[in-house]
């Protein structure tokens, strides 16, 4: 009696963040990253200290920071 065996399935490759394709970090202008993470931190404290929302508090921070910034230069 033959086995049954399933046909094999072709699985495509993960998809890779465009981040990790960048073989160097970006580097911030000076004290840019100390304002991200005083104003992350501070939008964590708003939040009233709940965890799970760290990525979107440092992207809310770097939109504030990048805005603060576009602002002064105008």
């Amino acid at each position: 009696m033959m086995s049954a065996t399933k046909p094999t399935k072709k699985m495509k490759p993960p998809m890779r963040s465009p981040l990790a394709a960048s073989p160097r970090s970006i580097e911030l202008p000076e004290g840019m990253r100390e304002r991200i993470l005083s104003k992350a931190f501070d939008l964590w404290q708003e939040r009233g200290y709940r965890d799970g929302h760290d990525l979107e508090d440092w992207l809310d921070a770097e939109a504030i920071v990048m805005e603060e910034i576009h602002e002064a230069r105008e």
